[in-house]
């Protein structure tokens, strides 16, 4: 069994460089001893920072004979389509045999990019690389805090489902013992083994997994990572941080004033992580004034980082295309709703603050600005508690914050739901209560599993609901790659209301299916609005936030590429100029003048 680390953090603290310098670190120290680094962030860097392309399966990596190292980004399409050419015909049976779903209605979704596919596939490549028995040790590159801690929690949702897909194979046999006739056979072999897999891999998490918490001087970074850890702590069983490892680190005397401001903040960090994680190894990164790229340069960084050495560095100069590095004026919103995006630690929070405390100033119309990140900090922006329901920040009642807490609005939608069900199914005919009191069964058995993608599904309905309100609306959104799944949502629900509008209306003698046909009916016609709206520009702006540096240069150059495939972007152009585009980009840069020179 190999050991497992796990590198957990915001976005943009350096998850990526700490792993990948770790997993050449251990490569290097010990050469016949396997090495696999893997990233599950569906915005993944890997590549940019080992300067060698990646496919969607482990690349071995040139370190000569120092040893043994392998690189894997997952390519989360691929790796579930895999899985559901192995095991689609089995679900579709075990769905066709269990619900009031057919085999017909539920194959076309199956093809399609399903949300909570990058944590789904996620864990079926670190099964699959745990299952190959090739690697000593397993490197994991995860995505920032929001979505790693939705990973952590996969397995037990997971088993949860598998609850409902046991009773929901026995569907057969309960009605035949009520009605007569003959249950199907079938055997849930399939399901035993999917158990037994999902339960060796959250044993192997809880057990043999070494958690590394990234994080840097900075307040947010800091903060976002004691709620994220205390999150950890809540989980069965819990998880620890094994090891801190502090980045972009300023020591000794310093001859700026930024630079000493930067370096009492790494003293003040110190303590605080020693206080709040005791005995916990807790490893020094210095500030090296730029990206960390290449073999070579994570060996040498490794060195430094894990081995105490002095740090002995020269980072070149790097050249950022197309970046304006100062924001003259900052634009007030004219569209009703505005989305800010772009890779984890650019400051998508602030620049969302900023862009609705502008429109607040100048347009005098009510602001809501709304995170829809699973791990949001508009608290930490405006110094007061921000929680789930609006409320005004900054002493203005006109201008309201609120931080979407996903599970919350689920559990309660859960609750609300069961009690409809049991409302609606207990008033139906005595001939068909038998029937549905199974039903009753199987549906809450569904609802107690908490479907992954549930933070974008939930995202898009608080979109709709905020665009009720008069007045302009600002998204503070997760970092890309889930950013991008929040976007493809719409489009999604679209095709699952098509589903079960055909299927609510093969059952509408029943009062329930009614009902529910009419609010199915309801929600289609409110999201296809807004996939609409997301295609105006004349009533929705996408905001790109990046730092003038090479890696978030990267990854927004390539997430530009797919908002113009969603048709949310139409060119890309300098600067900020709201009216040309729905596609703007706003800069955030952050320097001293060691960076300067």
């Amino acid at each position: 069994m190999p050991e497992l680390s796990f590198f957990i953090g915001k976005g943009g603290v350096g998850k990526t460089t700490a792993s990948a310098a770790y997993a050449v670190h251990n490569a290097s120290q010990f050469p016949t001893k396997p090495v696999l680094l893997l990233s599950t962030d569906p915005a993944h860097s890997l590549s940019d920072v080992l300067q060698l392309p990646l496919g969607g399966k482990a690349t071995k990596i040139p370190l000569g004979a120092a040893g043994k190292l392998y690189a894997w980004q997952v390519n989360a399409g691929k790796q579930f389509q895999e899985f559901l050419d192995e095991h689609k015909q089995r679900i579709l049976e075990i769905i066709d045999r269990g619900s009031l779903f057919s085999r017909q209605d539920i194959e076309p979704l199956m093809d399609k990019s399903l949300p909570g596919m990058a944590e789904i596939s996620a864990l079926l490549a670190l099964q699959s690389a745990i299952d190959s028995g090739k690697y000593d040790r397993i490197v994991v590159d995860t995505a920032p805090f929001g979505h790693t801690l939705r990973l952590f929690g996969l397995p037990e949702h997971f088993l949860h489902f598998l609850d409902f897909l046991s009773l929901a194979i026995s569907r057969d046999r309960v009605l035949a013992q009520h009605f007569g006739g003959h249950a199907r056979l079938g055997s849930d072999e399939f399901l035993s083994d999917w158990r037994a897999t999902v339960e060796g891999l959250q044993q192997s998490i809880a057990q043999r997994a070494r958690l590394f918490l990234v994080t840097t001087p900075e307040k947010f970074a800091l903060n976002e990572s004691l709620r994220a850890c205390a999150t950890l702590g809540t989980y069965s069983p819990p998880l620890k941080v094994a090891a801190v490892v502090l980045m972009r680190a300023v020591i000794g005397k310093q001859s700026c004033k930024i630079c000493r401001r930067r370096t009492e903040a790494t003293r003040t960090a110190q303590t605080l992580l020693k206080q709040e994680f005791p005995g916990t190894d807790l490893h020094l990164g210095e500030d090296v004034g730029g990206p960390i790229l290449g073999v070579r340069g994570l060996k040498s960084f490794a060195n430094h980082l894990f081995s105490g050495r002095r740090l002995n560095l020269k980072i070149p100069v790097p050249k950022v295309r197309d970046v304006v590095l100062k924001v003259a004026k900052w634009p007030a919103l004219d569209v009703p709703l505005s989305l800010v995006l772009g890779k984890g630690g650019v400051g998508k929070t602030t620049m969302a603050a900023g862009l609705g405390f502008n429109t607040r100033q100048k347009r005098r119309l009510p602001v809501e600005i709304c995170s829809v990140d699973p791990a949001p900090s508009l608290d930490d922006i405006f110094g007061k508690d921000v929680g789930d329901r609006l409320e005004p920040v900054l002493g203005d009642p006109k201008f309201r914050a609120s931080e979407m807490d996903s599970m919350s609005v689920f559990k309660t939608w859960v609750a609300e739901v069961k009690e409809k069900i049991d409302q609606a199914m207990s008033s139906e005919t005595s001939g068909v209560h038998i029937d549905l009191s199974f039903e009753r069964e199987l549906i809450s058995a569904l609802l107690d599993s908490v479907p992954p993608g549930v933070d974008e599904v939930l995202a898009v309905f608080r979109i709709i609901h905020l665009l009720s309100h008069r007045g302009r609306v600002v998204i503070d959104m997760a970092p890309t790659g889930h950013a991008l799944d929040l976007l493809r949502m719409p489009d999604r629900i679209l095709a699952w209301t098509r589903v079960l509008l055909k299927t609510l209306a093969e059952h509408r003698k029943l009062n329930l299916a009614r009902d529910a046909g009419v609010k199915v009916a309801e929600l289609a016609h409110r999201v296809r609005e807004l996939a609409s709206l997301l295609t105006d520009s004349e009533r929705a702006r996408i905001y790109t936030v990046m730092l003038a540096e090479p890696l978030p240069d990267r990854e927004t150059e390539r997430l530009v590429t797919d908002l113009r495939s969603l048709n949310l972007a139409t060119r890309n152009h300098r600067g900020i100029a709201p009216a040309l585009s729905r596609y703007d980009s706003l800069y955030s840069a952050e320097f001293s003048k060691r960076d300067q020179r």
